[in-house]
């Protein structure tokens, strides 16, 4: 292959390579997010290991003495099935070793180090090819640009679109491709080509099954994971989402956590609504934070006076299954279909900013938020979204929160009532026992100063299989086990609520 040729051929390597590289880092930091938790010290600790791997494997690349363009070859080959394999092995393994945290960072160390020798071969196959200074540059421009690429593609299509297992697969062929091309045209310059030719096409060979039956491997690695059906899986940019069903009931979890099941939500999304809404007289409308799935809209939807509910959800693909599915619209009576009802997809920290401007305001609020389990979702839980909320609210409006397990983690929960002190809010703390979580905790709270005493003023809606105002007035009472402990004020610079959460519920792994 004459020389242009081959500086063409080996710098659109660099761009494959660099772009493959960042995709196995994000796969390894978004699947440990899902399975971990705490998406902060998850993507931190995958990038920290990762580098230095990288950092690793440069150094390891001075030990290439000869046959560098085999070594680089052989690289290939191996990056591709271990990076292309890595997801598809993260996911089945979760429940099944004893560490997962081992496997995690040896599949991100080992991948790293395998990237960290890729730039320095290429150097050398290039060194008599272009100027140092011209390599240098158009080499390091070209890892930029790539990883630049894999920063667009992964959020805006790899995720949506293909789901994680087989977008490792894809970028793992991609890698496998750039050896077999380089043993294709250069293969003038390499002895004994059978044992390379033979590890490329098995390599591809692999990894396209991979990819072609990576909705089957993902489903396979989803059940042992679950050990339930599986009716739906989907990866929307934000999360995943997993419904499963067993005889008659039906389980929501999102990243792997459970949000709810069928047999016992009523539980949960009755004592979420009602304290609130059976305490005003005519609430007209009402906003609805989270709640994709539309069981607390089912609630808001049972008192005649309501007028209209806007629900904001950051995830379109949420809002879109529970209004479409069969099984899922008649869990939540068709609840956002409601001509009532208007869904805002949007983050609700900004949503609020925008709300306030346009001068909306609100009888009640609904906080129906995801666990605090990272900081993305602590700043929702923090001071400064309370202050962006009490804008939208009218100033005899009522809120309700849930606030995870006062008892499996009692700092975490106080830590949510001293922060809507710290802003001025009257709270009353209450909890309900739901049997797919035991107990669990929420606040009702006012922006202004309020009595908000035991039981309800009002009466609450007929139909009601859990509550009653006999229950209600016991939910405000709690045992010395779950009573009020020194926790902290939750604010964005600091998110201590995060870490209450992460400390406590660790207990549980």
């Amino acid at each position: 292959m004459e020389s242009r040729g081959m500086r063409l051929l080996l710098l659109a390597s660099v761009f494959t390579i660099a772009t493959c590289g960042l995709i196995y880092e994000l796969i390894a930091g978004t699947l440990a997010s899902y399975l971990l938790g705490d998406s902060v010290t998850q993507f931190s600790t995958v990038i920290g290991v990762y580098l230095f791997a990288m950092g690793v494997g440069s150094w390891l690349s001075k030990f290439v003495k000869d046959k560098v363009l085999a070594t680089f070859i052989r690289v290939e080959f191996l990056i591709g099935l271990i990076g292309g394999f890595s997801a598809l092995l993260l996911f089945a393994l979760f429940d099944q070793v004893a560490s997962f945290r081992v496997l995690l960072y040896g599949l991100v160390f080992i991948t790293g180090a395998l990237v960290g020798l890729e730039i320095p071969l290429l150097l050398r196959l290039l060194k008599d090819q272009l100027k140092f200074e011209d390599l240098v540059s158009r080499v390091l421009s070209l890892d930029y640009i790539g990883a630049l690429a894999a920063s667009l593609l992964f959020p805006l299509i790899l995720v949506p679109k293909l789901g994680l297992v087989r977008s490792s697969f894809l970028f793992g062929l991609l890698n496998a491709g750039v050896g077999l091309l380089a043993l294709h045209f250069l293969r003038a310059s390499l002895e004994r080509q059978r044992a390379l030719w033979a590890g490329g096409i098995l390599s591809i060979v692999l990894l396209g099954a991979g990819f072609a039956g990576a909705d089957h491997w993902q489903a396979w690695a989803e059940r042992s994971a679950y050990n339930e059906n599986i009716i739906f899986a989907h990866s929307s940019p934000y999360q995943r989402l997993i419904l499963t069903r067993h005889r008659d009931d039906l389980r929501l979890y999102l990243n792997g956590n459970l949000q709810f099941s069928s047999r016992d939500e009523y539980r949960y999304h009755e004592t979420l609504v009602h304290p609130v809404l059976s305490r005003i007289e005519k609430p007209k409308q009402v906003l609805v934070l989270g709640g994709g799935d539309g069981l607390a809209a089912r609630e808001v939807l049972r008192y005649p006076a309501v007028e209209g509910i806007t629900l904001v959800d950051l995830d379109a693909e949420m809002t879109r299954l529970f209004s479409r599915q069969p099984l899922l619209t008649t869990l939540n009576a068709g609840s956002l279909i409601s001509p009532k009802l208007h869904i805002e997809n949007a983050d609700a920290f900004t949503w609020l900013e925008e709300a306030a401007k346009r001068g909306l305001k609100f009888d009640a609020a609904i906080i129906d938020f995801p666990d605090p389990s990272n900081f993305s979702i602590g700043k929702l839980y923090s001071t400064a979204f309370y202050e962006k909320l009490r804008s939208v609210l009218s100033p005899s409006a009522l809120i309700s929160i849930q606030c995870t397990s006062p008892l499996a983690a009692r700092k975490s929960f106080w830590c949510v009532d001293e922060t809507l002190r710290a802003c001025g809010y009257s709270t009353a703390p209450y909890h309900v026992y739901v049997p797919s979580f035991g107990e669990w905790g929420f606040i009702l709270a006012a922006p202004e100063p309020a009595t908000l005493t035991d039981g309800s003023p009002h009466a609450l809606p007929e139909g009601l299989r859990y509550l009653t105002t006999e229950t209600l007035v016991q939910c405000f009472r709690f045992p010395p086990d779950m009573s009020a402990v020194p926790a902290g004020v939750n604010r964005l610079n600091n998110q201590i609520l995060v870490r209450h959460f992460e400390e406590e519920w660790g207990r549980y792994e």
